[in-house]
């Protein structure tokens, strides 16, 4: 209840009005780019900081008793003497490390003014939860903690806080990005390897690196905690490992408190719409790197609208673990000895971590675009390539939409009444606007003399349809509550309450790596998602029931809508699954199988979402079956490989639509028969089981 509440105050602080926002763009327009870079920078750090160069830093890592200890551990396991090990240690945090310097700042600073004034309209950042950041930092260690939508992310945290005469960053960032390495990591990047695996040196220099540079308050550490950028522009599960190296400090004693502030960043447009979905469809990404971004052909020659940062309000590590550790067993170790987390102490990373994704949620913009692809993706496709959607239609219902979306308690960033209008104008990637009518962009390469095979045509159409879909997600936190809830009144046909809170938390199970639920809040996920219909009319809730209004079937059919995709890309790889001959497979089976099994169910007609196509929506459904034991991951195997239970993965979707959707109504009648003939035979077993054992 405590982080609930804590949770609830941070949404409310940063859902303010959009006065509380400052374009700080504006002034930049208004003034010189290397007057800006070359201004006065004073910023006020952490009061109990050390005064540390980025060798003292290093140095004290390298001579910390903790990494002492594993050192001699790691000679006396390899043989190695223990130069050679720190040797290795030194060359590894060299790697890692970085080399902070404020002539970088500047000349970064002197760049991304040039390059954000060029793709960016204007750059909104609340005010007031700046001035609370400016003011944490001076108190305790602090850690922020944005979401991750785009390589802009890596940027403009410190761009902002440059403005603002504020600490920048030292930022953890995979080793990839060091193709531009220099200059980030001047600019406060240190790097980390994708795969550590089980380099148990690499892990502890990085675990007293950190530590250190939180222990010390050396400056604000800044880390994404769902680990990778979103793909799909939708909340990922949090990654727990830099979550519990930050807090470990906390955890024994180290530090009095640890302030964790969620930064939410909202786009209108991302620059890498068409890579993620190309990405998603299985095309390799070319090589990753900023400056390659900027270079690629017309980038800054396009509109990207605005960008909104709302740095939330800054949370105490000490409130809200308060009750969930316990302290004694952090007090019976040295705290230099390496200390495995208890299952109390992941337990509580693991809430802490959703917490802070969830707050993320709730402080992103929603753009009257991310309103519009929602409905959309409700359209048919023939209505979108061929006649097109009428104008007319699409903004009533997108007025319908934002009234709802209002309702739901949710932030719009709707600034005028031209919106819609200029909105469509933006993404012109995806849509067009002609003779009052929208249609869905179809491009065609006019230097191809071969007709596209039908294949070819479903892959074109996907890259347009995931983007759209990209930008539905980034609204789809409002409606999974409550669209979860209308799911299970429309499957199981049920208005009792405690059935459809059993069905909702099985529909919570299933989906828990799609969407971000924090671990033990079902009911009052339920309890919400009942206010929420209740208050826009959709149902009446009594003590006992849910009653489903008839002024409410628009509401409950378009959020049934809403998340039906998700059901049927998991149904078909379900089915794939049943009906595949191996019970075991591997990853790299699996995703082409089902990206070709899903083409051909398109160009039937049989099949109408497009997600199914998305290695990440089928990576999720594999993530699921596991967590549901239907399926087992095999650790003999070099490869990503899985061993599938048939009849649990069955089981699992016939519950999920409660009759497998594919088969002819007669097999369903049948079927429906031979349940009832058996229910009974057992009946008439158990009557007479009893009665012998009553007489004997």
């Amino acid at each position: 209840r405590q982080g609930r509440a804590l949770f609830n105050d941070s949404a409310t602080a940063s859902l303010k009005d959009e006065e509380e926002f400052t374009d700080i763009l504006e002034e930049r327009r208004r003034t010189t780019d290397l007057g800006y870079a070359l201004r006065t920078f004073n910023p006020q750090p952490y009061k109990g900081a050390p005064t540390l160069s980025t060798s003292d830093l290093n140095k004290a890592v390298l001579e910390s008793q903790y990494l002492c200890y594993i050192i001699k551990e790691i000679a006396m396991e390899t043989g190695s003497s223990v130069e050679k090990v720190k040797e290795d240690a030194s060359r590894i945090l060299k790697e890692m490390s970085h080399n902070l310097q404020l002539g970088f700042i500047r000349l970064m600073g002197y760049t991304l003014n040039k390059v954000f004034k060029r793709l960016y309209r204007s750059i909104y950042v609340n005010m007031e939860g700046l001035n609370m950041l400016q003011q944490a930092i001076q108190e305790s260690p602090v850690i922020l903690i944005p979401n991750h939508r785009s390589y802009v992310d890596f940027l403009i945290i410190s761009y902002i806080l440059f403005t603002y005469d504020i600490p920048v960053p030292v930022i953890a960032a995979g080793i990839h990005v060091a193709i531009i390495g220099g200059l980030l990591r001047r600019s406060g990047a240190f790097y980390i390897r994708r795969a550590i695996g089980s380099d148990k040196l690499y892990w502890a220099v990085l675990l007293e690196y950190v530590q250190t540079i939180v222990r010390t308050g050396y400056a604000p550490l800044e880390f994404y905690v769902e680990g990778f950028r979103s793909r799909t522009l939708k909340s990922l599960v949090p990654k727990l490992g830099m979550m519990d190296m930050v807090l470990e400090p906390y955890f024994k004693g180290e530090v009095f408190d640890i302030t964790l502030v969620p930064i939410s960043i909202s786009y209108d447009r991302v620059l890498e719409e068409s890579l993620l979905a190309l990405e998603l469809l299985g095309v390799p990404r070319p090589k990753e790197s900023i400056t390659g971004l900027f270079k690629a052909s017309g980038v800054l020659q396009e509109d990207y609208g605005c960008m909104h940062v709302n740095f939330g309000r800054p949370l105490s590590a000490r409130q809200l673990c308060e009750g969930k550790i316990n302290w004694s067993e952090y007090n019976l170790i040295p705290r230099n000895l390496p200390q495995r987390p208890t299952a109390e102490t992941q337990d509580c990373v693991n809430w802490l971590a959703h917490l802070i994704v969830r707050t993320q949620e709730e402080g992103s913009l929603i753009s009257p675009w991310s309103l519009m692809a929602c409905l959309l993706l409700q359209t048919p496709f023939t209505t979108l390539t061929e006649e097109g959607l009428q104008w007319h239609q699409l903004t009533e219902k997108t007025l319908w939409l934002r009234k709802l979306v209002l309702d739901f308690g949710a932030r719009l960033n709707w600034p005028d009444s031209e919106v819609m209008s200029s909105t469509v104008a933006l993404h012109h990637s995806i849509v067009h606007h002609k003779e009052d009518r929208i249609y869905l962009v179809q491009d065609e390469d006019p230097a191809r003399q071969d007709p596209l095979s039908p294949e070819e045509g479903v892959m074109r159409m996907a890259v347009v349809v995931l983007m759209l879909v990209s930008y539905r997600n980034q609204a789809l936190h409002v409606f999974v509550r409550p669209g979860i809830l209308a799911t299970a009144i429309h499957i199981t046909k049920n208005t009792r309450k405690d059935e459809l809170f059993s069905f909702f938390c099985f529909l919570q199970d299933v989906f828990s790596n799609e969407f971000i639920f924090i671990p033990g809040s079902a009911v009052q996920d339920f309890e919400e998602a009942c206010s929420l219909l209740q208050k826009c009319g959709a149902v009446h809730i009594s003590q006992q029931e849910v009653t489903v209004l008839e002024t409410g079937l628009e509401v409950l059919s378009f959020l049934q809508k809403l998340l039906q995709p998700f059901l049927d890309s998991y149904q078909l790889m379900f089915r794939y699954l049943c009906e595949k001959e191996d019970h075991v497979f591997t990853e790299e089976q699996f995703l082409p199988d089902v990206r070709n099994l899903a083409t051909k169910l398109i160009l039937s007609g049989d099949l109408r979402t497009f997600e199914v196509l998305s290695s990440d929506t089928q990576k999720n459904v594999l993530s699921a079956l596991r967590r549901l034991e239907a399926v087992t991951k095999l650790r003999v195997s070099q490869q990503k490989e899985y061993k599938v239970n048939k009849a649990a993965v069955s089981r699992t979707g016939d519950i999920l639509c409660k009759f497998i959707c594919d088969i002819p109504v007669t097999i369903k009648f049948f079927l429906c028969v031979l349940r009832i003939i058996i229910y009974f035979t057992l009946l008439s077993l158990n009557i007479l089981i009893i009665k012998c054992l009553y007489c004997g």
